[in-house]
């Protein structure tokens, strides 16, 4: 049974910093893309971040330069640095394995607040 569990999430001032974590099991998470999306109050589920098994790095252009995507497969984690965030980074926050016309694998979210 595959579970993607995030945690981390919270209520940050603007201009301040959170780290999110998703633990991964039930798949070969090394040979595994991984992702962040994120869905804020009525908007459509985007993505934030993308991690090839390669351990190359795709960004939306909205966090470029703030937020950093890493993995470890020692411990199957993905991991969500942010950083200088914004009231609009405000969303659930989601663990995502990109599986295509197999069907990706979602965490349940993790909610991240930005205000002051």
């Amino acid at each position: 049974q595959v579970q993607l569990v995030e945690s981390g999430g919270g209520l940050v001032q603007p201009g301040g910093s959170l780290r999110l974590s998703c633990a991964a099991s039930g798949i070969m998470f090394s040979i595994n893309a991984m992702a962040w999306y994120r869905q804020a109050p009525g908007k459509q589920r985007e993505l934030v971040a993308r991690i090839a098994s390669g351990y190359t790095t795709n960004y939306a252009e909205s966090v470029t330069g703030r937020f950093t995507i890493s993995r470890d497969n020692a411990k199957s984690m993905v991991y969500l640095q942010m950083d200088s965030l914004k009231p609009e980074d405000t969303a659930v926050y989601y663990c995502n394995v990109p599986r295509g016309r197999a069907g990706d694998y979602w965490g349940q979210g993790t909610q991240v607040t930005i205000s002051s």
